[in-house]
């Protein structure tokens, strides 16, 4: 039921009246009803729907920080913005965040103990518990008076050094997460050795050889060896240049700084006065011995020695400043020679990963793993050449930049194979033979056994197939949209393209019908291509191409009355199979009369021959043309369907389909004339206007000109000189700003009354508008089409059978029907044309319309026919290809057609409400308003449970589902408050209780809305702790042991225990309890899984307890017996002696 809004109380009598109305209308159909003509029983309730979030793909956005457990084999990243991603084995993934969005300075891991410790930019430190699925925090602790700047946890160590922005290192114990009263102060550690403060601490290791020496650096090149034991410093080095890291040979002899200026100093540690060697790489050496050029800061440097050969340096920076335009570099210098390895990107941060955890034995490196910006990289240290290893995680969705996305579920389970079969052939040579290093973890137990595909659409015009099953993600195949186009040569000559100067390909829609594989996307330069999938490679001569010209103007309207049905005949004079408008072929013509540009596409067909390979196969391209100097609008509907062999598309000017079996244009109208000469809105066509009107297209955001020319503009921004009359409550604006270095587009969004701010800069794809459903039409001056369903169903009141048919959807809420009669298959269907005809149904509701979809009398969706793919470039016998299409009769008049009574509901969701209309009496059964104050984003009706439903994605954050037909609320959850235009544009739903969305521009975040999926998610998460026995030390030889060489452990607890060392002071740091202990485990988990997971820990603990117990109880026996033994050998050696004999 509606509920009461005192707004409409407030705009008057008129609104008030109109209120109530609507409500009574709500009201007469109470959700739990059932109206007289419908027998289905719905079986969804409240109960299956929960929300939550299942697993974050790609990239971690923005990465800060990484850290390596070489036991484990576990890889750890944190990035600005406060969140955790672990990565295990392929397939082992998991995403954590901190309660604060503040960013990850540093990670630490202690090695093979199932835990991690994260620095926070807001000085905090946090325990992570990783012995279980969902990782959670068992400790925090919030420094109150210091800035954290470095961390530094020692191998099989539970006392954590931590380094403060004042020059001092205090000392934390990892186990109750209290800082230890053992304080080193920045005055007594440099004592007279500088007369200033040495700055902010960069680095703290203790000597691999020696526990009790602490080697710290401070920011403006000062080293101090502190010797724990005696609380003194015991060695101080002094350099000219900032430290930036330090790195220590193994034998605790040694140690390598690298410096500001790009040089790396070597120390002995017995010889503070000055540097055993001093080097700058990527400096030109000059001839009369001065000292070398300065060049940019070496920021990490990594001492890796090997038992055979000679040790690894490998640095990241460094490079000389006359190297402008040189892409970032890691240097890897390996005896004589060094290798420079360049990134794409810029480096974050690396660490090499080797055979020993132990720092005080050869580490025997064998990988680097490096972190770029966008990118992680891992090099092979054993190959000549250092290759790269080919990376199995999903990390390069955002490739190019993703424009658009969609999500399918439980797709034909031949699809995944066959698109793995033609992907296969695409994979890239070169990379390094070994496994993939970073190999820990456990897979989870998926339950779920459909298949899943995503595809994702791309800046540069390609697309993505990605399997998603078992809630993973692994690329299957990739596109190129660009292909069948020109492309410019060189960079000075101005590429083939006309609305948008960077990115003309970009993809906007995607409309994909797994059953038949047939592919239809729709691109920015208002082009739209059809696709077809083959295993075979095909050479295509010449490209097939239509070109319409799809153009209508309007004068001024009225609006009619809201929620009205009207079946009124309509004249179908002008909806024959080809306008005058539309051309079929390339024009000749680029300028009309009175010399604007005219009947010129955006974008030139390639005049070559093109090679394609096995996979999608452009079948045919259309494009819309330039009309009197104005260029296309954006596409912001797409359909396609096998079965009939047609495709729709519409934009702010009108509808179009092509016949692309035939390769014909069909119908080109614009909006008003699908209404005929019944139109609500009193409309009068005019003629178009010769001045220049913004274009649609995506536009770069990031653009350096500072000019913004009109063409990047969306259309829906560009205002134009006559409005409509609105039929529905005005929309509330927005202004959601996209600023860049020196421009701003205002694009106009009626995302609710505040304002947004794109946090990307420099994510250019999200300042491009895709649907009308995400940016306001409907006060412009032109109706735009906005869904787009192809289905067999009945068209009019008395129809008696169902024939096949298009339902269109418009910005204005209008829902109009057009009939198609399709010729008969085979032959046939190759030489007679289509008919396409109106049927005079309009149906109207409030708001833009964003879904439609069909129920039969069990409820079920009807879905649109499809023919089952077969292979194109296979020339069958004629007779088994008549057998294998579907036979269509000629459509012929109701009236003579068999009656028959079956009844059908056709689904239809808006902005604003949804109605569940009976067919073919075209009565509205059920009706409700989703929301009063938002607008929908995003609908999609579902199969869920063996039943249907209405899932939808408000702007205001919340995630709606509702039952069919009766539209009763079943889960109204505020998610997200949408504060990213990303999310809005890719946000989908799919079957079985799945939805994604781009949570940021490099990853993809899905949630679930399915109690049961939510139930066995424990189980079918990965495990990323698993029993591994740590090695062996170093065995430290005879001789070593003997004169007492080789490594000096250190008893920390008694320096640092509270025995020794006292209390910290309390104001200087507060202790948080988290809630990644047992209580968190109960917590976290659910079901038979946290049940088991609970189980399992209590066991661990008391068999800890009953093992020390029996070991005890051994000891026990074993003093017991050799105490009888020594008792009995003295009693023998006692008892024939005499008394004085004693």
């Amino acid at each position: 039921m509606k509920k009461f809004n005192i707004r409409k109380v407030l705009d008057g009598l008129t609104a008030a009246a109109a209120a109530s109305a609507s409500s009574s209308s709500s009201s007469s159909q109470q959700p739990g009803q059932r109206p007289a003509d419908s027998d289905i029983v719905e079986s969804l309730c409240s109960e299956h729907f929960q929300l939550c979030k299942t697993v974050r793909h790609g990239f971690p956005y923005q990465p800060s920080a990484m850290a390596f457990d070489p036991v484990q084999k576990i890889l750890a990243i944190g990035t600005q913005t406060g969140s955790l991603r672990l990565f295990g084995r392929p397939g082992v993934e998991c995403y954590c965040q901190h309660d604060s969005s503040a960013g990850v300075i540093q990670l630490q891991f202690l090695i093979n103990e199932g835990a991690l410790v994260s620095a926070l930019a807001d000085d905090t430190l946090h325990l992570w518990n990783l012995r279980q699925k969902r990782p959670a925090i068992l400790h925090s602790l919030k420094f109150n008076k210091e800035r954290i700047t470095f961390c530094h946890l020692p191998f099989q160590s539970k006392w954590l050094y931590v380094g403060t922005e004042r020059g001092n290192v205090h000392i934390v114990n990892v186990e109750s997460f209290t800082l230890s009263g053992y304080v080193i102060m920045w005055n007594k550690a440099i004592e007279l050795s500088s007369k200033s403060h040495p700055g902010l601490i960069v680095h703290i290791s203790d000597n691999p050889m020696d526990e009790g020496k602490l080697l710290i650096g401070f920011e403006s090149g000062t080293l101090v060896l502190w010797d724990l034991k005696s609380k003194k410093g015991e060695y101080r080095y002094s350099y000219d240049e900032a430290i930036h890291s330090v790195a220590w040979h193994h034998e605790g002899k040694q140690f390598v700084c690298s410096h500001s200026d790009g040089s790396l100093t070597v120390w002995n540690v017995r010889s503070p006065i000055k540097p055993a060697q001093i080097i700058t790489p990527h400096a030109k050496q000059p001839k009369d011995g001065k000292k070398p050029e300065s060049c940019k800061p070496i920021l990490k440097v990594e001492y890796r020695t090997c038992k055979s050969g000679d040790p690894f340096i490998i640095f990241s920076g460094g490079l000389s400043y006359d190297t402008v335009g040189r892409r970032p570099c890691l240097t890897v210098m390996h005896g004589k020679s060094t290798a420079v390895l360049e990134m794409d990107y810029p480096i974050v941060d690396f660490l090499t990963l080797c055979e020993t955890p132990y720092p005080s034995d050869f580490q025997d490196p064998f990988a680097v793993v490096v972190l770029l910006e966008k990118d992680l990289v891992v090099v092979d240290l054993g190959q000549n050449g250092y290759p790269i290893f080919e990376n199995p995680y999903p990390l390069d969705i955002h490739e190019s930049p993703v424009t658009c996305c969609e999500y399918f579920a439980d797709c034909p389970v031949d699809l995944i194979p066959a698109l793995y079969s033609v992907g296969a052939k695409q994979k890239r040579q070169g990379y390094s033979k070994k496994e993939w290093p970073i190999n820990g973890g456990n897979w989870g137990l998926g339950t779920q056994s459909y298949p899943e595909i995503i595809i994702t659409g791309h800046a540069d015009g390609s697309l993505k197939f990605w399997d998603a099953s078992a809630i993973t993600l692994q690329v299957l195949y990739k596109m190129k949209t660009s292909k069948v186009f020109e492309k410019s040569r060189n960079k000075e000559e101005k590429p083939y393209t006309d609305i948008v100067d960077e990115d003309p390909y970009a993809i906007q829609i995607i409309s994909w019908c797994p059953e038949s594989r047939m592919l239809c996307v729709a691109g920015v330069s208002a082009h739209v291509i059809v696709y077809k999938f083959s295993k075979q490679e095909v050479t295509t001569e010449v490209i097939q191409m239509l070109e319409i010209r799809l153009h209508y103007e309007i004068n001024d309207l009225e609006s009619p009355e809201t929620d009205q049905i009207s079946t009124v005949g309509i004249s179908c004079q002008g909806s024959n199979s080809q306008t005058a408008n539309s051309q079929s072929h390339p024009s000749t013509s680029s300028t009309s009369s009175d010399g604007l540009r005219d009947n010129v596409p955006c974008l030139k067909i390639r005049s070559t021959p093109l090679k394609q390979v096995a996979g999608y196969q452009a079948e045919v391209v259309i494009q819309l043309v330039w009309v009197n100097g104005e260029p296309p609008q954006q596409i912001t509907s797409l359909a396609v369907n096998s079965s009939y062999g047609l495709l729709v598309f519409g934009n702010c000017n009108g509808i179009a389909m092509v016949d692309y079996i035939q390769k014909t244009i069909l119908l080109n109208l614009g909006t008003i004339e699908l209404y005929g000469s019944n139109d609500p809105y009193q409309r009068q066509p005019k003629s178009p206007r010769k001045t220049r009107q913004a274009s649609g297209g995506l536009c770069d955001i990031n653009e350096s000109s500072t000019v913004l020319d009109d063409r990047c503009k969306s259309p829906t921004s560009a205002k134009m000189s006559r409005k409509l009359s609105l039929p529905t409550e005005l929309k509330p604006d927005l202004e959601l700003g996209f600023e860049s270095k020196n421009k701003v587009q205002g694009l106009n969004h009626h995302l609710e009354k505040r304002q947004l701010k794109n946090d990307d800069v420099k994510d250019n794809s999200f300042s491009r508008s895709r649907s009308s459903s995400v940016t306001s039409i409907d006060k412009e001056s032109r109706e735009a089409i906005t869904a787009l369903h192809f289905s067999e169903t009945y068209t009019r009141k008395a129809d008696t059978c169902t024939s096949p048919c298009l339902w269109v959807g418009t910005t204005l809420g209008t829902v109009l029907v057009i009939v198609l009669n399709l010729p008969p298959g085979g032959e046939q269907r190759l030489t007679q044309p289509v008919i396409v005809s109106p049927s005079g149904t309009i149906l109207r509701l409030k708001g833009a319309i964003l879904r439609m979809a069909f129920l039969d009398t069990t409820g079920s969706i009807i879905h649109p026919a499809h023919d089952p793919w077969k292979e194109p470039n296979i020339q069958e016998e004629k007779d088994e290809k008549d057998k294998c299409r579907k036979l269509r009769p000629v459509s012929v008049s109701p009236s003579s057609s068999q009656e028959i009574s079956e009844t059908q509901y056709a689904v239809i969701c808006s902005e604003k409400q949804a109605k569940v209309i009976s067919l073919p009496s075209q009565n509205c059964v059920y009706k409700h308003n989703i929301t009063e104050t938002s607008f929908v984003l995003r609908a999609d009706i579902v199969g869920l449970n063996g039943s249907t439903c209405l899932a939808c994605f408000c702007a205001n954050g919340h995630i709606m589902t509702f039952s069919l037909p009766s539209v009763r609320p079943l889960l109204d959850v505020n998610y997200l408050p949408l504060t990213d235009m990303r999310i809005a544009r890719t946000f989908c739903f799919t079957n079985n209780g799945q939805a994604l969305y781009l949570v940021s521009p490099t990853e993809i975040q899905r949630i679930t809305y399915s109690q049961g999926t939510c139930e066995n998610l424990q189980e079918m998460l990965g495990e990323l702790f698993t029993p591994v026995e740590t090695p062996d030390a170093p065995n430290r030889g005879f001789f070593k042991g003997l004169f007492g060489g080789g490594a000096q452990s250190l008893d920390r607890e008694e320096l640092f225990g509270e025995s020794v060392a006292g209390k910290a002071s309390r104001s200087l740091a507060q202790h948080i309890p988290g809630t990644g202990g047992i209580e968190g485990v109960k917590g976290a988990a659910s079901g038979v899984a946290g049940e088991l997971a609970r189980a399992r820990i209590a066991l661990d603990e008391r068999g800890q307890k009953l093992s020390e117990l029996e070991e005890r109880t051994a000891a026990m026996l074993y003093s017991a017996d050799t105490f009888s033994k020594h008792a009995h050998e003295m009693m023998l050696k006692c008892k024939d002696k005499k008394w004085y004999q004693f």
